[in-house]
C-alpha cells in the first residue's frame, strides 16, 4: 500500500510543470553533473555510475546495474543504495527545468528485493510545481522497463541558489567546480542534491 505524506502532496494553487526550452532534447543522454558524485559521477569506484536520459515533457529515464559494493543483505542490493538510485534519478530532473534544487524529501517504498547483477530501470518525472518548491515521482523495475516493480518513491524538491553549496561545501571541491572552464560543466556540478 503507497501512502504518501501530506507534504508530498501539492497544494491546491499547483501547476503543471514546464520544460525549459534548452532542456536537453528527449532521448539525450543527461551525463554525470559531476565527477565525483556517488549516484552519477564517473569517478566514483563503487558508485552507481547511474545514466539518465530526458524524456518527453519532464521526465527522465534512467538505469544502474547493481554491483557487488553495493549489497546490503548477501546478493542485494541495499535499500539505501536503491533509495539513492530513486534520489539521484529524481534529482536530475531539475536539468529539464534548469534550476538548481536540492531534497527537501524522499519516501520510498521497497517493493521487491533487487539481487546484484540485476540492472535496475527507473523513471522519474516531474508532477507539480508551487513556488519554489518541485513535486516528482520515480519507480524502480528489474529486468526491462516494463519488468517487475521493485521500489517507487515521491519526492519534494526545493530551488535553491548556487550559494547554498558555496556556503556550505568543502571549499577546495567548490573551487575546483567554480574554475572549471566548461561553463555547463561548471553549472551542472551545482545542479542537484547536498
Amino acid at each position: 500500500m503507497r501512502g504518501t505524506s501530506a507534504a508530498l502532496q501539492p497544494p491546491a494553487d499547483a501547476t503543471a510543470p514546464v520544460r525549459h526550452p534548452e532542456a536537453p532534447a528527449p532521448g539525450e543522454l543527461l551525463g554525470a553533473h559531476y565527477g565525483q558524485c556517488f549516484g552519477c559521477g564517473d569517478e566514483q569506484p563503487h558508485g552507481l555510475h547511474l545514466q539518465a536520459r530526458a524524456g518527453e515533457g519532464v521526465s527522465l529515464t534512467a538505469e544502474f546495474t547493481v554491483k557487488a559494493a553495493h549489497q546490503g543483505a548477501p546478493g542485494l542490493a541495499h535499500g539505501g543504495v536503491l533509495a539513492t538510485a530513486l534520489d539521484e534519478t529524481l534529482g536530475s530532473l531539475t536539468w529539464l527545468l534548469r534550476t538548481i534544487a536540492v531534497t527537501g524529501r524522499l519516501e520510498t517504498d521497497f517493493v521487491r528485493p533487487v539481487p546484484v547483477g540485476a540492472v535496475l530501470h527507473l523513471q522519474a518525472e516531474v508532477t507539480a510545481v508551487a513556488g519554489r518548491k518541485i513535486y516528482a515521482s520515480a519507480t524502480g523495475r528489474v529486468g526491462g522497463p516494463d519488468g517487475p516493480l521493485a521500489v517507487r518513491a515521491d519526492a519534494l524538491f526545493v530551488e535553491v541558489k548556487v550559494d547554498h553549496f558555496i556556503d556550505n561545501g568543502r571549499q577546495e571541491e567548490i573551487q575546483a567546480a567554480m574554475n572549471d572552464p566548461d561553463q555547463v560543466r561548471r553549472a551542472r556540478a551545482f545542479e542537484v542534491n547536498p
